[in-house]
């Protein structure tokens, strides 16, 4: 047997480079899981770990360097390759076949047939499929269609999915990014119950508490470098967000306390699809938190009031005169902006360049009677990009080449450059780094200094905690609860406080 075969890593990579015309996307980086551990794959975006990730299940060939999965040599030819391998990954980005039925899509390309025929036998399929649900504790009827489960559901099929094709190996881009805490505690047992056959992970995610709960490794790729390997017992958060930014990041949440000005926006009895009987008011210099359970209402609340779903009742003021918004093009016409969390659907026009996303919303004030200023447009670009520190070629890059991290600042981008009466930011930081989460909530700040009135919604407590002014608590449709900011930083209300009025206790 020779010594590759005696490794006791079920995956290694030593010596990967890839280069994309003059961008080198990673350097000489190495990768080595063991047999049945969760092993985190953490750097900002653009560090290089989804390029790895896409040579590993064959979507690029790397320039150089080696493979080796089971103790042989490996180099998948494409994901279907990869997952007769034994590899599968489970991408942050969905991307379901929408008019699929459940267990149609956890059996595609592997449906039962009647003997040997090309006919399929749906009962058979639906049967097993129903089987594999049961026993995730998901309860979903399996002749659903994709299309008519949440962004939630379809991100447990996925995971389902992936562990149906019984891999040693499962790739998590961001897994947990569109699960609420309930559902997250359930994909964690299902991972722990994993690591007891022997299956192997690679776990990317931003949100670090993550890393310490369920991950036993830590490797940090930075500038498409390899930087370390740790043992997650062995090192600090701290630690690991200096080696991921190569510098300290002081405060993840830089929240500064802004004059409180007078109301802006004043929502009265608002009531439409998934959400009932909604007032609130928000200020000048505010930042009002959203908080609750995925589809408790928080996003459909902001979607109704943005005009991308219709309102049955209620009225919406800015500075205290009423509007009528049917579609979003109402919205921003009187100062109202928003940051949707799906960016691919709503936000991004992902054939277009960087310069284009941008300039979208602001071509108006970019114009020159008929033509547009083509100067002012590219220099104005250059600035908002680098601002939020887009990493790109250059702003003629279509967005659809960018990470999801950098789409998501495009996103930003476009709107903070119109500097909005109102801000609604819907999971601003889903997908992005730490580094970049940072310097998201200093634009926040600086821009609630400034007197914008600014809405955010987002799945992270702690993220919620240390940004808001003010938090409102949804369950199920309807608001349950108001907390300050002054009570959490007195510890007066704690995060199991908020997440107990997330699952619908009633009281102070």
């Amino acid at each position: 047997m020779t010594e590759v075969q005696q490794s006791k890593y079920i995956f290694e990579c030593e010596g990967i480079s890839k280069a994309f015309g003059g961008t080198q996307a990673l350097d000489n980086v190495q990768l080595k899981v063991d047999r049945g551990e969760v092993h985190a794959l953490l750097g900002e975006n653009g560090a290089g770990k989804s390029t790895l990730m896409k040579i590993i299940l064959g979507l690029y060939r790397a320039d150089t360097g080696s493979m080796i999965f089971e103790g042989k040599p490996y180099n998948a030819r494409g994901p279907a390759e990869a997952i007769k391998c034994g590899i599968s990954m489970i991408h942050q980005e969905l991307n379901p076949e929408p008019h699929l039925s459940v267990s149609e899509s956890i059996f595609l390309n592997r449906e039962d047939t009647y003997w040997n025929t090309p006919f399929l036998n749906k009962k058979e399929t639906d049967r097993k499929a129903a089987e594999i649900l049961k026993s995730f504790n998901f309860n979903v009827n399996p002749r659903i269609l994709m299309e008519d489960l949440t962004l939630a559901q379809m991100q447990m099929i996925e995971i389902i999915k992936a562990v149906s094709c019984n891999t040693r190996l499962i790739i998590m881009d961001e897994p947990t990014s569109s699960l609420d805490s309930e559902e997250t505690d359930r994909l964690f047992e299902t991972i722990r119950g994993l690591k007891v056959q022997g299956v192997s992970i690679i776990y990317i995610s931003h949100r670090i508490e993550e890393i310490f709960e369920i991950c036993d490794s830590v490797s940090v790729f930075r500038d498409g470098k390899y930087v370390d390997t740790s043992l997650v017992k062995g090192v600090t958060k701290d630690e690991l967000i200096s080696k991921m930014v190569g510098r300290t990041v002081k405060s993840v949440f830089p929240k500064i306390d802004c004059p409180i000005g007078d109301p802006v926006f004043r929502i009265e009895g608002l009531s439409g699809r998934g959400f009932t009987d909604i007032s609130f008011t928000v200020h000048a210099g505010e930042i009002l938190g959203f908080s609750g359970l995925v589809g408790s209402g928080r996003s459909e609340t902001m979607r109704g009031i943005f005009g991308l779903d219709p309102i049955s009742s209620g009225k919406i003021y800015l500075e205290g005169r009423e509007l009528v918004i049917k579609k979003p093009s109402d919205a921003i016409k009187n100062g109202i902006c928003m940051v949707n969390e799906d960016r691919k659907l709503f936000g991004l026009c992902l054939s277009r360049s960087l310069r284009e996303n941008i300039s979208l919303p602001n071509l108006p004030v970019k114009q020159r009677r008929i033509l547009l200023n083509q100067k002012r447009e590219i220099i104005e670009t250059k600035e908002a990009a680098k601002k939020l520190t887009i990493k790109a070629a250059s702003i003629e890059s279509e967005a659809f080449s960018l990470s999801g991290g950098n789409q998501q600042k495009v996103v930003l981008a476009k709107w903070l450059m119109a500097t909005p009466k109102v801000l609604i930011l819907d999971e601003p930081t889903r997908g992005v780094d730490v580094g970049a989460k940072s310097e998201i909530h200093s634009l926040m700040c600086q821009f609630a200094a400034d007197g914008m009135a600014i809405v955010m919604i987002s799945s992270e407590l702690p993220e919620v905690m240390g940004m808001s002014d003010r938090i409102i608590i949804f369950h199920e449709g309807r608001i349950n609860g108001e907390v300050l900011r002054k009570d959490i930083l007195s510890g007066k209300v704690t995060q199991e406080v908020i997440l107990a009025k997330e699952f619908g206790q009633l009281g102070e």
